[in-house]
This record gives C-alpha cells, sequence and structure tokens, in this order.
C-alpha cells in the first residue's frame, strides 16, 4: 500500500458502516465537550458561541452520507484534532 492511500484512507480494511460509526463518536465526543464547555461559559455571548458549535456539528453530522467514506475521513480528522486541540486548551 503506498503512503498515499494509507494516508486518504487510514481505514483501508474496515468496513464504511464502521467508519461510520467513528464518524458518529467523533461528532458525539466534540458535541459533548463543547456542551461542557457551554454550561461553564459565564459569557453569554460566549455561551451562545458554543452552542452554535454544538448546533454546526448536528448539521454536518446530518448533512454526511453514511457511504461516503472520503467525507466520513475527512470530518472525523477534523473533529478529532478540534478535539485534542480543546482537551489541550487551544480551542
Amino acid at each position: 500500500m503506498s503512503a498515499s492511500r494509507k494516508q486518504s484512507d487510514p481505514y483501508e480494511n474496515t468496513p464504511t458502516s464502521m467508519v461510520y460509526e467513528e464518524f458518529a463518536e467523533a461528532e458525539s465526543q466534540l458535541s459533548a465537550q463543547y456542551i461542557s464547555l457551554h454550561r461553564a461559559a459565564t459569557d453569554e455571548a460566549e455561551r451562545a458561541r458554543l452552542w452554535q458549535k454544538v448546533i454546526g456539528l448536528r448539521d454536518a453530522k446530518r448533512a454526511v452520507p453514511a457511504h461516503d467514506r472520503g467525507q466520513l475521513i475527512s470530518h472525523i480528522r477534523i473533529w478529532r484534532a478540534e478535539l485534542a486541540g480543546l482537551k489541550a486548551g487551544r480551542g
């Protein structure tokens, strides 16, 4: 397997249904992090911003077809990186 193939599909030997489960889990974890931050926020503008993040994640999850591996993987990467940034205090 070439490096570019591995880079584009790290789930090469994984059924798409399981990739979708990873996608859903990434959305769920990131959403939970935003909800936690939303609850802890004392500024109303920050609370509104965080709630919009939650709504945006929900909408993005609904918009991605369950069979579209490319979009699923792209979102997994973005959401995992965003979650890591939040947990490291960069969000």
